[in-house]
């Protein structure tokens, strides 16, 4: 296509040094939105438009193309980007003249940004927060990237290549901008290509292939589990030369061997075992506090990036809490015990809601609120204490992070008190700083998720206090993220003119109310659930199988797509059929109905269990389900 020959040495470049893949009024339109992540660019002199008819609108009467930027309120390269560039008078001056700016929250609009970080996907081969893309007036993305900073800088070019310079955010949109007054017709064409190639990925195909021999996906998939395993440190994705390829908790993975290991995969329970203990002992995991960050910056989980992120805690808390028994692993039932106390303790609402994410960042640092100085460790602790933590923490020599902190790794600790101690004397070192924004909002998937997640726990591990906080999340949920016709809404929102939840909203929380039925045996949790699959079967529902992410009454993209790739999240297609499934065994006299609708969604996902079951885990796990 002509646009990616125009911009060819902006996509070299981006491409090749990627340095991270996340005159208006005083406060523009986002002071009226709700967001936390909108707010944060309320007073840019950016014109932001949030989502929605009146940016499409303007930009087709305009004919001006559409500058989108996504991110999410504890993404930290979001934070720098608006700092260096959505608050520079001379760029957002320049963004105003030339285009309609839209600001959109990925996590309370996940359908925006599934279809243009896909897009962005095809074009490069790679996406992240911030995700800014270029739109046709029609809202068709013609060319895209992540993290830019806002001036050209020269850096050094990867494998010995010299120096190169990188395109600044300016200069890319100063150069969309002449292409589009001197060539539109070429932005228009990529546009259209690139909208094919979504709804290729996206919608319905003509010809979906038949589903593969189950035997078939699976082996495929243990292949590539063998291929992308960290043999050493645990965890997947990972490259032996170099250690600084962050390194993700795939949770998705995890539950699939979790599945294996159940039906008697050895390979599968030591693959598990290894990348639990390794994320435990390592930096990813809060020593100190609990819980566990969002992904490591290494090789060895031992450098965080700081966020933390309810869905990673959510879905990690149930994975550790039955390793403890199926391996036999008491240590594991303490880290679930740790997540969870986190979450309840950091992350938990007065009516029992489940807030989204803790920053990364604190007083414009990232990290600055989990890390110690070896100066103020000497201040404050006992020497009885600075021997443990040199002991169980790895705490003294070197430091670890930056050149002058310590972050803490776990090397265990014999004495369980005096750790016990150590641990409520570093944690009152953190409370005398600046605490991370705390991201409140409250997303029903996202506590579908925790309430799954507690209600497990609670019932693996005989806490009946998580099993409460389970049900009275799902009590607040069902009174307040619901319209009066039983739609549900994705945050809590009585105001909401339109019902706003998405396929993984009922998916999850429907999950939820399962878990609960199941731990507790309360009938309401059922019926509750039952009423919600009804709404999802009429509102999401395919008769050609599976689910739309959007419901039937509510979209206003470019393509209505199913999607049925995993992300930070379970799909919920996937997390649908384990509903289903669980339907069938507590609905008998339904249980035709509900395996029918089963059978149909994974068939409808044969396109990438057959070949890339690794991009669809949680619909693996789901054909090794335990009966």
């Amino acid at each position: 296509m002509k646009i990616f020959a125009c911009l060819a040495p902006f996509l070299a470049l981006i491409a090749a040094v990627s340095i991270h893949a996340e005159e208006a009024p005083t406060k523009n339109r986002l002071r009226l939105e709700t967001s936390a992540y909108l707010q944060m660019h309320a007073e840019n002199p950016v014109d932001w438009y949030p989502w929605g008819e009146d940016a499409l609108a303007r930009a087709k009467k305009e004919n001006k193309p559409i500058f989108v930027s996504i991110g999410y309120a504890s993404c930290h390269w979001c934070h720098v980007m608006e700092k260096e560039s959505f608050s520079d008078p001379k760029i957002a001056a320049f963004l105003n003249e030339h285009f309609v700016c839209v600001k959109v929250d990925r996590e309370e609009r996940p359908d925006v940004d599934a279809v243009y970080m896909l897009a962005v996907q095809v074009m490069s081969r790679s996406g992240g927060w911030p995700l800014n893309v270029f739109l046709t007036p029609d809202g068709k993305p013609f060319f895209g990237t992540t993290y830019l900073p806002p001036e050209d800088r020269e850096v050094e070019l990867p494998d010995n290549q010299g120096v190169g310079l990188v395109p600044g955010f300016l200069t890319l949109a100063k150069r969309i901008a002449q292409v589009w007054q001197t060539e539109p017709q070429q932005l228009h064409d990529a546009g259209d290509s690139i909208t094919r190639a979504l709804k290729q990925v996206m919608g319905r195909p003509l010809l979906p292939p038949a589903l593969a021999e189950k035997d078939s996906i699976l082996r495929t998939f243990d292949e590539q589990l063998e291929d992308e395993f960290d043999a050493r440190f645990g965890g997947f994705d990972f490259d032996e030369n170099n250690p600084n390829i962050a390194k993700f908790p795939q949770p998705s993975y995890l539950t699939y061997l979790a599945r294996r290991q159940a039906w008697g995969d050895a390979a599968a329970g030591n693959m598990l075992k290894l990348t639990l203990e390794k994320m435990a002992a390592g930096g990813i995991h809060d020593q100190v506090a609990g819980g566990f960050h969002r992904y490591s910056t290494d090789r060895h989980w031992q450098i965080p990036h700081f966020e933390k992120m309810l869905y990673d805690n959510a879905q990690l808390l149930p994975i550790y809490a039955a390793a403890s028994v199926s391996l036999d692993e008491p240590k594991f039932a303490a880290v679930a015990r740790d997540v969870a106390d986190f979450v309840l303790a950091e992350m938990t609402g007065p009516e029992g809601q489940f807030y989204s994410a803790l920053d990364a960042d604190s007083d414009g640092e990232e990290g600055a609120y989990y890390r110690f100085t070896p100066e103020e460790l000497q201040k404050e602790l006992t020497a009885d204490q600075l021997r443990l933590a040199e002991q169980a923490f790895g705490m003294s020599g070197q430091p670890n992070f930056d050149d002058k902190y310590y972050v803490p790794q776990f090397h265990g600790a014999p004495e369980a008190d005096k750790l016990a101690q150590l641990k409520a004397s570093l944690l009152a070192i953190r409370k005398q700083r600046n605490r991370p924004f705390l991201d409140q909002k409250v997303i029903t998937s996202w506590n579908g998720l925790m309430i799954t997640g507690l209600a497990r726990a609670g019932e693996t591990l005989h806490e009946p206090r998580y099993t409460a906080a389970a049900a009275k999340a799902a009590d607040h949920l069902l009174k307040t993220a619901r319209t009066k016709e039983g739609r549900l809404l994705r945050t809590p929102d009585t105001k909401a003119e339109h019902p706003s939840a998405y396929l993984d909203d009922y998916a999850m929380l429907i999950e939820g109310l399962l878990a609960l039925h199941q731990a507790t045996g309360e009938q309401r949790w059922l019926d509750e659930a039952v009423a919600l699959q009804a709404i999802q079967e009429q509102h999401f529902g395919d008769e050609a199988g599976g689910y739309f992410f959007t419901p039937d009454d509510n979209s206003n993209l470019i393509v209505r797509g199913k999607l049925f790739s995993d992300s930070a999240l379970p799909s919920g297609n996937a997390v649908a059929v384990g509903n289903l499934k669980t339907f069938a065994k507590l609905v008998p006299a339904e249980a035709e109905k509900y395996n029918t609708l089963a059978e149909k969604t994974i068939e409808a996902s044969a396109q990438l269990l057959n070949t890339h079951p690794n991009s669809t885990a949680r619909m693996a796990a789901e054909l090794v389900r335990p009966e």
